[in-house]
């Protein structure tokens, strides 16, 4: 029995799957382009036909690990990868891809790609985690306390803010949970890393650029204030723009208008700006490298992010949510790391901040054979360098007054506990506020854990 499909039914399946589809040919221009694809697009069929695929989804994906160019390059297929496209209003909108190659047997002759909206998904993962979350923030530490409880106010308003910390510490996902609280959520959130684009391109990338307006300006090109109208605009490494630049850009905050290169019309900037920068702008606008009326306008409030070694209680958590995250990824079933792991990664001092510990869970998936990740899963600079901190006797660990072993989230706690103690000099009245933990409930875990030192008083 012949079990091919018949070719009569090949349309009706790609027009009526409940998933976006499209092909394209070995060129990466599409030749196909599903109902569903148009619908979670917002892109009309007549519109991508042609089109190089990555101009018209604009992953972050598209340049550096595009899944469906892995497949036609090594006929390796792919199920299921979380990726975030941008559709035709603006918006960023997570989707699940699934790649393969399309071949005749002895020639690769394009690639065929599916897709779903994840966005449900992701709001269902985000009430169901809401214990610790602010929009997407994932944290109890004190330290983020205060970040945590300006988010939603920012959020009401509609003025600039500026977001400050070092290099992974999470600004732009910050800058994120002020939009997707706010009035503005349903318009979109669109960043630009100031400092990644060439100053010659920075006006036409903010701003856009009208037909002829220079060399190679063979039509008119839409900017990132007019990508985000109605929404929000994150200007990251906002400290790396060039002074003529800053100049426009206090222009827009001060008129709410801006003016395409080329252009003589002004449009309206219906925009909400956060800033972002790893560097001190203050300092930076002593020297006269940056504009001081530029950064009275952006800093209209101002919030720090601490690096990820002045919160060590949200390790445990933060670990949690990317073995789940990577799980999901991956298709995997870690069931998470074990106490010698997370020991390991309590006493690292993680310079580059919660972006370092992601890559750190990512190297682990690739190495770990079982499932649970160990301490030798992890990188080596994990393991010692200049970046590690070698635990003081106060950290190291202490078996717990029963005997038992403890499980990695238990040994973790401990380990939080003992660096917190260990932090404030033995006093368990600042340990426990810096845990956000009353005293009693400090003292209970300490007993749990055979933590004490009869020389400490109660601070």
């Amino acid at each position: 029995m012949d079990a091919a499909l018949d070719p009569r039914y090949v349309d009706l399946i790609f027009d009526h799957i409940p998933h976006g589809i499209f092909t394209v040919d070995a060129g990466r221009r599409i030749t196909a382009f599903n109902p569903t694809a148009e619908q979670i697009t917002g892109f009309r069929q007549e519109e991508v036909i042609g089109q190089e695929c990555w101009r018209v989804f604009r992953s972050s994906h598209c340049e550096r690990r595009c899944f469906l160019q892995r497949s036609m390059d090594v006929g390796e297929a792919h199920r299921d990868r979380e990726v975030e496209i941008v559709r035709r209003d603006g918006q960023r909108l997570a989707v699940a891809v699934s790649t393969a190659a399309l071949s005749d047997g002895s020639h690769i002759l394009g690639g065929v790609e599916m897709f779903r909206d994840l966005s449900e998904v992701r709001a269902l993962r985000q009430r169901l985690a809401g214990t610790y979350h602010t929009g997407d923030i994932i944290s109890k530490s004190a330290a983020m306390r205060p970040v945590r409880e300006l988010v939603p106010l920012l959020a009401r308003s509609d003025s600039s803010v500026l977001i400050q910390g070092e290099t992974g510490t999470g600004k732009e996902l910050v800058a994120r949970a002020i939009h997707s609280l706010g009035p503005r959520a349903k318009h979109a959130f669109v960043a630009v890393n100031c400092g990644a684009i060439p100053e010659t391109l920075v006006e036409s990338e903010l701003f856009g650029h009208v037909r002829g307006a220079f060399t190679g300006a063979h039509s008119d090109r839409v900017g990132r204030f007019a990508m985000a109208q109605g929404g929000t605009l994150l200007l990251d490494e906002i400290g790396d723009v060039a002074p003529s630049v800053q100049v426009k850009l206090l222009r827009v905050l001060q008129e709410r208008q801006f003016t395409p290169v080329g252009s003589s019309r002004s449009v309206t900037a219906d925009v909400r700006v956060i800033a972002a920068t790893n560097r001190d702008l203050a300092a930076e606008a002593a020297r006269g490298r940056f504009r001081r009326d530029l950064l009275y306008r952006l800093d209209v409030v101002t919030l720090t992010l601490p690096p990820l070694r002045d919160r060590p209680e949200d390790i445990p958590l933060l670990v949690d949510h990317f073995v789940s995250r990577f799980n999901a990824l991956q298709r995997r079933g870690i069931l998470g790391v074990s106490g010698s792991a997370m020991a390991r990664l309590m006493a690292y001092r993680f310079p580059g901040n919660v972006r370092e510990l992601e890559n750190i869970i990512e190297h682990a998936f690739v190495v770990c054979e079982g499932d649970v990740i160990r301490a030798s899963d992890l990188p080596p600079s994990v393991h010692g360098g200049a970046t590690a901190v070698l635990p003081s006797p106060l950290e190291v660990p202490r078996p717990p007054a029963d005997a038992a072993a403890l499980g990695p989230l238990e040994s973790a706690e401990a380990a939080a506990i003992r660096q917190a103690l260990n932090a404030h000099g033995g006093s368990r009245a600042d340990a426990a506020q810096a845990l956000g933990i009353s005293r009693s409930t400090l003292w209970r875990k300490m007993r749990r854990f055979g933590i004490s030192d009869p020389a400490w008083g109660d601070g």
